[in-house]
């Protein structure tokens, strides 16, 4: 099984892309070459940072390949701030658009006398049946850090709650997020890294 990474320069890649190998994906990597996306059988856009950092993903020309990537049918995968560029928009950098495949707003925690970011390991609870979640059951943790979050709506597969309850994965059809980091979420996170490699289009 293929699978493409982009890479906007946002983080470090390393441990996302071991994940993937382990699992015997064979992995390419991309940071700026339409090309590669065209011939993509699957895609994953890791994240971490700014949202900000999301517009070289425009300035590269990785946004409208994605776009087109996504209305072809190819799976995609967004990881933290991969996931919640997939929104319209995020608070976080109100003159930086995100991709609008989902609609809403990405916005930050309220403040409260609990901490932000939200780091550390975290239990889900499913929402619906699911591709991304086959075989998780609710309860399983999984880790996260992370200061802002999109709403549970009918496209969370799964919500996790911190603050207040938000959604800790999404679903629609070909096209998946995890505001988690799979690759640091032990067995758990392997099988939902597994259940992305097999979904087919």
């Amino acid at each position: 099984m293929r699978v493409t990474v982009v890479d906007y320069k946002a983080g470090n890649l390393t441990s996302v892309l071991k994940a993937l190998r382990y699992l015997g994906a064979e992995v390419e990597v991309t940071d700026s070459d339409a090309e590669v996306i065209a011939g993509a059988e699957r895609i994953v856009l890791p994240g971490v940072g700014h949202f900000a950092a999301t517009s070289r993903l425009d300035q590269t020309g990785m946004t409208l390949a994605v776009r087109a990537a996504i209305a072809r049918g190819v799976p995609f995968l967004g990881i933290c701030v991969g996931m919640q560029w997939l929104y319209s928009d995020s608070s976080e950098a109100p003159d930086q658009a995100g991709l609008g495949h989902f609609p809403g707003l990405c916005a930050r925690f309220p403040e409260c006398d609990q901490k932000v970011p939200h780091v550390g390991w975290n239990s889900l609870k499913a929402r619906k049946d699911s591709r991304l979640l086959a075989g998780v059951e609710s309860g399983e943790f999984v880790y996260f850090t992370h200061s802002y979050r999109v709403p549970v709506t009918d496209d969370t597969a799964a919500e996790a709650y911190y603050i207040e309850p938000f959604a800790a994965a999404i679903e629609r059809s070909n096209v998946m997020g995890v505001q988690f980091h799979p690759e640091k979420s032990g067995e758990t996170g392997l099988k939902i890294l597994r259940n992305f490699l097999e979904a087919r289009s």
